[in-house]
């Protein structure tokens, strides 16, 4: 018995399981700031940011549907107009279908959109949101739209949007606070924006 009796079996070392993909998440403009969880992506070199890179102008280098979810805070204001055509077509590319991005921008009726020397005309507002849905662009302003203006938008999102108010206005009753946003500068603060990617899977 020795020998065969001392033999181990054999056995088969299974195949490892596969990580799944840890789906992409950019924070543009981060600054010093990168949300936990995501890539900071800023054209200075702060302290936490992982790209260093100009994406208003460089092509950017993630592959088409690869990005689930994106953040921009205090961002886009700081891109002229034909900038944030190209951030906004860029970042469609790169999202996948019913990928998200949060856009936080300074309001234009708040002194926050201007005492910023970087920031850029013209300042966001809520119409803005309009032109970046495809269907909207064509029906209402071609002329915005890539087939016609070069560089401009070749986007499609869905967009809804909200915004912050003035701290002090959080104690007034819903008539005087909705009076207030429509006629007093500088009662909305910023705009909170969710673009969705609408691309077929």
């Amino acid at each position: 018995m020795g020998r065969a009796s001392a033999a181990k079996k054999l056995t088969a070392i299974p195949e490892p399981t596969p990580v799944p993909d840890v789906p992409l998440r950019l924070d543009f403009g981060c600054g010093p700031h990168k949300r936990e969880g995501f890539i900071g992506i800023d054209k200075t070199a702060f302290v936490g940011v992982d790209v260093v890179m100009d994406v208003a102008s460089e092509p950017w280098p993630w592959a088409d549907g690869s990005v689930a979810e994106a953040h921009a805070s205090h961002f886009l204001e700081h891109l002229n107009a034909l900038q944030r055509c190209h951030f906004l077509n860029e970042l469609y590319r790169v999202l996948v279908p019913g990928g998200t991005c949060l856009v936080i921008v300074p309001a234009w009726s708040s002194s926050r959109a201007y005492g910023d020397p970087t920031h850029q005309w013209p300042p966001i507002g809520p119409f803005t949101f309009y032109y970046y849905s495809k269907a909207w662009r064509l029906a209402n302003a071609p002329h915005a739209d890539a087939s016609v203006l070069p560089g401009g938008y070749d986007c499609d999102f869905e967009a809804t949007w909200g915004f912050s108010q003035r701290p002090d206005l959080a104690v007034r009753n819903d008539e005087y606070k909705a009076f207030a946003c429509a006629n007093y500068l500088d009662a909305i603060q910023d705009y909170y924006i969710t673009l969705r990617a609408l691309k077929a899977t």
